[in-house]
């Protein structure tokens, strides 16, 4: 079963449609990795998903069921924007009044699991306020995860952590799906850290769903190259573009594309007076293979 099917999904405002007949998959169990530059419907999408806004048309299912079915909507928790806690309450007091509204019994043995996730245990007692922002970030998360919800909706999770900050978001994620059943439907702009969690990624752009493709299938479709520094960069550049098909300077390194053997680029390389400083055989990352399918798709 899959946690989300969305079929055919619009949403306009002002005639303009931010959702343009969209269609989505996420599978149950799945870190989905939600991706598109600004303003191309991402955020739109899940508060559809999370009843924030109305559709104008289209299927949104959860788990088999429709959306809005009473108990589908409570095995769905979301960080949308930001968690919506009172400056000046402490960590407890803003669960404790989440707890309230959801109805939860036992709600300290709830507040004590979900600070547990988050790994802050040893912060109940601080004030909202003076918690920093990758707190703040976990402090939402916690709020979101109250009620063990099967679904976690997150908006921009990680956009200005720290590198720590990310780290700790990255375990708890994995985290999330791997000891506790949750699937979690993740958007960011920061493309090097959800490649390092993401098993599924959807890429919208303008409102439309152009790809969706698992983690690795991803890694089958990126182009592998080998990336070598000379002291000559631009005569091993033209030496090369002799011999190999895809031949790019980049940030100080050369590329070739789609070579397997290695040894045949260091043969010519000698055999023309270049002296190798560094080679190494790599991948194009997520990064990198999203900016190549839009400048694609910009150009259709």
């Amino acid at each position: 079963m899959n946690a989300i099917e969305i079929r055919d999904l619009s949403k306009s405002f002002r005639g303009m449609y931010a959702v343009d007949h969209l269609n989505m998959t996420v599978p149950q169990g799945a870190i989905y990795g939600f991706i598109g530059e600004n303003g191309s419907g991402k955020s739109t999408t899940e508060k559809l998903i999370c009843g924030h806004l109305v559709p104008d048309g289209g299927e949104i299912k959860l788990f088999g069921k429709d959306y809005t079915d009473a108990g589908v909507r409570v095995r769905v928790g979301a960080l949308i924007e930001n968690a919506g806690c009172f400056p000046g309450s402490s960590v407890y007091q803003n669960l404790r009044m989440q707890t309230i509204n959801l109805g939860i019994k036992n709600p300290d043995e709830e507040i004590a699991r979900v600070l547990k996730i988050v790994r802050m245990e040893d912060n109940a007692n601080i004030k909202f306020k003076s918690c920093s922002l990758g707190m703040k970030q976990r402090i939402g998360i916690a709020m979101a995860l109250l009620g063990d919800p099967a679904l976690l909706i997150l908006d921009e999770p990680i956009n200005g952590l720290d590198t720590d900050g990310m780290r700790i978001m990255r375990e708890i994620l994995l985290d999330i799906t791997k000891n506790y059943g949750c699937t979690v439907l993740i958007s960011s702009h920061i493309l090097g850290e959800l490649e390092k969690i993401a098993t599924h990624y959807g890429i919208i752009r303008r409102g439309k769903m152009i790809m969706e493709l698992s983690a690795e299938e991803m890694d089958s479709r990126a182009q592998t190259f080998v990336s070598i520094k000379v002291k000559d960069t631009k005569g091993a550049v033209s030496v090369l573009s002799d011999n190999f098909e895809d031949v790019r300077e980049e940030d100080g390194y050369i590329r070739v594309y789609d070579v397997e053997d290695t040894r045949s680029i260091v043969e010519c390389l000698i055999r023309n007076g270049h002296r190798i400083c560094e080679l190494k055989k790599n991948k194009i990352g997520l990064e990198e293979y999203y900016i190549e399918l839009m400048s694609q798709k910009e150009a259709e």
